[in-house]
């Protein structure tokens, strides 16, 4: 095995093994304007990622990782160039954005996804979980054309042990589903509420969210209480129970009611701004998903970086945990049929951007 392959296959174990791996939260901003924001952390305590962004030109062609270590499954050409993020490899997209405005994530789910065990006789069409999302962006142009080529493709753990992962798949329309493979067999389920998080499935989130049906935004009370009467300490009393711990039931609640009652956004780039704004009630501070003093770096944060992509403009926004200035690539200033593929830091230099205030 050449060192190459040797290096993309340590980086899909590291991931997909590890009990911390991409504990994210994605999110879905509309403006009233009808533009469409599909935003996301990506939150990992284990290590620091190799995180960066990758330009993907039409007519490059990819090959799946399979679990030998060998880059001999599934090949492809790109139909459509993209811009994704990527972790550790450039193969590795977890976030992305094709040039037809088709927008494909991946977030962790583990102890609830099973895909269909490795066969040697369908190598050629297996495809290792972490390079769907490339596949997606490379090939298509809507969700129904992802829906009509599932079946064509075998997705596979490249570790047999590892866990699983489920995606996120967006329309510049707004239309959104979820792709979760259970028992060897994907299953699609349209997202209204435009939000995701990790395990359990989808469709439980969507029923968990029943036991939250007494929140409501502004305030509460004052309530008669026998001969006294109670009054709320402060503004926001509608939302008393909102769960603030980090759990995936727990962000997906708290990610949907802030994103569901937050002022619709007039245009797109004040959706972009709110996107950003909701996914702060979300970040992982480092050290909380572990037992006091076993936090096992000296990272800023556990969420690396986050992303929103206007699927209107074509524009994608990320910060990362070293520098939240936000940065963006404009996808209309990219020629995909010229432009050489490429991948570079998300941070040139790991340190916040700070503006001095002049004094006169």
């Amino acid at each position: 095995m050449n060192t190459r392959k040797t290096i993309l296959t340590t980086a899909a174990a590291m991931f997909l093994l590890s009990p911390a791996a991409f504990a994210c939260t994605g999110i879905t901003v509309k403006s009233t304007d009808g533009a469409t924001i599909a935003a996301r952390t990506m939150d990992w305590s284990g290590a620091e990622n190799n995180s960066m962004y990758t330009i993907v030109p039409r007519g490059h062609a990819q090959q799946s990782l399979l679990p030998n270590g060998e880059m001999d499954g599934l090949s492809f050409i790109s139909l459509y160039g993209y811009v994704g993020l990527a972790v550790q490899q450039p193969e590795f997209v977890i976030d992305g954005t094709n040039e037809a405005g088709l927008s494909a994530a991946l977030f962790y789910f583990p102890n609830y996804g099973e895909y269909e065990p490795y066969n040697e006789n369908d190598q050629d069409i297996s495809l290792a979980d972490f390079q769907v999302v490339s596949w997606i962006l490379s090939r298509f142009s809507s969700i129904d054309q992802v829906k009509s080529a599932i079946n064509n493709v075998r997705i596979i753990n490249v570790d047999p042990s590892a866990a699983t992962v489920h995606w996120r798949i967006t329309e510049p329309s707004g239309r959104q589903v979820v792709m979760e493979i259970v028992d060897g067999r994907p299953n699609f389920y349209e997202n209204e509420i435009g939000v995701l998080t990790n395990s359990p499935g989808f469709p439980w989130h969507m029923t968990n969210l029943n036991n939250y049906v007494n929140l409501h935004p502004g305030g509460a009370g004052p309530t008669k209480f026998g001969p006294i009467t109670l009054r709320a300490f402060g503004s926001g009393a509608g939302f008393l129970g909102l769960p603030g711990d980090f759990t995936p039931p727990s962000r997906f609640v708290r990610a949907a009611f802030l994103q569901t009652y937050s002022l619709p956004p007039s245009n797109a780039y004040n959706a972009m701004q709110q996107a950003f704004q909701i996914l702060d009630n979300v970040n992982v501070p480092l050290g909380v998903q572990f037992a006091v003093g076993r936090a096992p770096n000296d990272m800023p944060a556990a969420t690396q970086w986050t992303i929103a992509t206007d699927l209107q403009n074509m524009r994608i926004y990320y910060h990362t945990m070293y520098n939240r200035t936000i940065r963006s690539i404009d996808m209309h200033d990219i020629d995909f049929v010229a432009v050489p593929f490429q991948y570079h830091p998300l941070d040139t230099v790991k340190r916040q951007t700070i503006t001095p205030v002049q004094i006169d």
